[in-house]
């Protein structure tokens, strides 16, 4: 299976990372929880797979359409 980039569909600040490299992930579980506005808003996984990078710290800004997590 081909590599998944997982992009952050919002602009707001990393706030806590749910997985760790190595991970098996199912599809929608959560890999990142974003803080934007006061509101806490999950990145879900598009499809089960193994959590290959992860390319955000917490308490890192991100922009909508940053990479944040590969899935392999």
């Amino acid at each position: 299976m081909a590599d998944l980039r997982v992009k952050s569909e919002i602009a707001g600040s990393v706030w806590k990372i749910e997985v760790a490299v190595g991970d098996s992930v199912g599809e929608e579980d959560p890999l990142i929880i974003l803080e934007s506005m006061k509101l806490e808003i999950p990145l879900l996984a598009p499809r089960a797979g193994i959590v290959k990078e992860i390319l955000v710290a917490e308490g890192e800004a991100i922009d909508e359409g940053d990479i944040a997590v590969i899935l392999g």
